[in-house]
């Protein structure tokens, strides 16, 4: 008699990253006057100040802000006279910047009049230069500006093809700078940030959950008697930041459920760098997808595009877009890696996540052949020698709308799908 073998049972397909049908996922993101934001911006002011004057200008510039006082240090070097003068008047452009966040009242603990401004700036290493200066580095082209893995990240949620809780968080602190700027509400002060929580299943947004937001301001919305924030003022902060963002981008996810946290300590006056020191490149997560994918570790603000950590970051971006948006997959991740001063690629992955219609080492293929992958082609390809980098140092490098966003075009969907025969 023929021995039975016992059937294994079948794996069940899992619906949702984690296995389970539903899941939570939160993102966060901060207003430009936050501490590390101003930093970011202070450093990127100063990385466009150099590059308007020598698009080849090496920058490297980090920045520190607390209460009354900013440090810049870093590596820059420039190649022309007028590219000296912008260096020398770096105390000016750090003063401007901050103004332009909002820091104008000597009262709130930082402003951009009395503010000290220390400034240690030395030129780049020549033993870094020499691998990434065209016509030094291996095949006589531009190498890479450091060593490094960098992600791309694109998915189906918005029509920005971003991550819902990420993209509404950023719509959030956007709208908050709005407001203040604009004076329709009148007693908020720079400093801010938001949180949204979405409820996902089978992968797709749901409901919208939770919204934390916190703002800076001043005295006159506090009550005499809690000495906390008045009930009405949080009433406006949902009525003029809150609704209004949610039913311009996702009107379906409004509903009578949502929690809110609206400044949960109930008091939010001391902020900025008088409440918390800031640092260049502290926020990377709300620079890119919010937690959503993965992240190489670099940062941006304040490096010239010869850091693969910024222009690779932006072209993996740039791929996964346009992948998501051929309709070639729902979700997208891409991952680039390099060596210094080493011009091509030391790998590329990418991850369909289990949403893809072609074969990922097939479509890897066609990402090689269709896309500028060295760093020089990189630049040039997406016009990063321009003094663009301002705007992206608040409210995210992705999902933005602009004539600097190169990297956000969908100009790809084509000869993507030509490619691959769709």
């Amino acid at each position: 008699m023929a021995k039975k073998t016992a059937k294994r049972p079948s794996a069940k397909k899992p619906t949702a990253p984690n296995g389970r049908a539903k899941h939570f996922f939160t993102s966060e993101s901060v207003t430009k006057g936050h501490p590390d934001k101003v930093a970011d911006q202070i450093s990127d002011a100063i990385l466009d100040s150099l590059i308007r004057a020598d698009a080849n200008a090496r920058v490297a510039c980090e920045t520190l802000v607390t209460t009354g006082l900013v440090v810049l240090a870093g590596e820059v070097t420039v190649h022309n006279e007028k590219a000296e003068i912008a260096l020398l008047n770096a105390e000016q452009t750090v003063r401007d910047t901050i103004h332009g966040i909002g820091y104008d009242d000597p009262t709130i603990g930082f402003d951009y009049q009395s503010c000290a401004v220390v400034t240690s700036i030395h030129k780049q290493s020549p033993d870094i230069s020499q691998g990434v200066t065209v016509g030094k580095g291996e095949d006589r082209h531009q190498g890479a500006g450091d060593q490094g893995l960098m992600f791309g990240f694109a998915c189906d949620e918005t029509s920005q093809l971003m991550p819902l809780p990420i993209f509404l968080a950023h719509r959030l602190t956007e709208k908050l700078s709005e407001v203040r700027e604009t004076g329709k509400v009148k007693w908020i002060r720079p400093d801010g940030k938001s949180q949204v929580t979405i409820q996902y299943a089978n992968n797709q947004p749901q409901r919208l959950d939770i919204v934390v937001l916190s703002t800076q301001h001043t005295e006159a919305i506090i009550s005499p008697r809690t000495g906390n924030m008045m009930p009405k003022a949080r009433e406006e902060l949902i009525r003029k930041v809150i609704k209004p963002v949610v039913m311009a981008e996702c009107p379906k996810l409004w509903n009578n459920r949502i929690k809110f946290h609206i400044n949960p300590t109930g008091r939010f006056i001391i902020g900025g760098p008088a409440g918390d020191t800031g640092l260049t490149g502290r926020k990377i997560i709300v620079d890119t997808y919010g937690g959503r994918g993965a992240h190489g570790g670099g940062a941006f603000s304040g490096k010239d595009p010869s850091k693969v950590d910024r222009s690779a970051s932006y072209m993996a971006r740039y791929i996964a877009k346009n992948i998501v948006a051929a309709k070639i997959a729902k979700v997208c991740e891409v991952q680039l890696s390099y060596a210094i001063g080493v011009p091509r690629p030391t790998s590329i992955l990418i991850d369909l996540q289990g949403t893809g219609i072609v074969p990922e080492n097939k479509l890897e293929k066609v990402v090689i052949d269709l896309f500028p992958l060295a760093p020089r082609e990189i630049i040039r390809y997406l016009k990063l020698l321009r003094p663009i980098y301002l705007e992206t140092a608040h409210d995210g490098h992705f999902g933005r709308r602009g004539r600097g966003f190169t990297w956000e075009k969908t100009d790809m969907v084509k000869p993507l799908r030509k490619a691959l025969k769709l």
